[in-house]
C-alpha cells in the first residue's frame, strides 16, 4: 500500500470516528454556515463549553473543522476539503448504484408505454 493511499485511509478513519458521535456532528451542523464561537455553540446545543471543546479537538484532529481566534475567543467553522474525503469515498459507490437502477428500471419496462 502506497503512503498517499495510507494517508487517504487514516483520513477517512478519522474522518468517521469524528462523525460517529451525535454531538459532534451536531456541532458540524452548527459551524457549516460561517465561524462560531465556542460559547455560543455551548449555549446553543446545552452542553458544557469543555465538552464542546473536547469534541471540537476530535474535530479540528480529523480535519473537518478549523479555528481561528478573534481576540479571546476561539471561532470554528467547517473545513469543506476534510468532508471531500468522505464524500470521495461515498462517491465510489454511485456509479455502480446508478447502473443498477438503470438496468433495474428498463428491465422492468418502467415509463415505456404506460398508457
Amino acid at each position: 500500500m502506497s503512503a498517499e493511499v495510507l494517508m487517504e485511509a487514516l483520513s477517512l478513519d478519522h474522518a468517521f470516528h469524528a462523525l460517529s458521535d451525535g454531538n459532534r456532528r451536531a456541532i458540524l451542523a452548527l459551524v457549516r454556515t460561517g465561524h462560531r464561537p465556542v460559547g455560543e455553540i455551548a449555549s446553543e446545543l446545552g452542553l458544557s463549553q469543555q465538552i464542546v471543546s473536547h469534541h471540537l479537538k476530535v474535530l479540528r484532529e480529523a480535519g473537518l473543522v478549523s479555528g481561528t481566534r478573534s481576540g479571546t475567543r476561539h471561532l470554528y467553522a467547517v473545513r469543506v476539503e476534510g468532508l471531500a474525503v468522505g464524500k470521495a469515498f461515498f462517491d465510489d459507490f454511485w456509479p455502480e448504484r446508478l447502473t443498477r437502477l438503470k438496468n433495474a428500471i428498463e428491465g422492468a419496462g418502467v415509463g415505456e408505454g404506460d398508457g
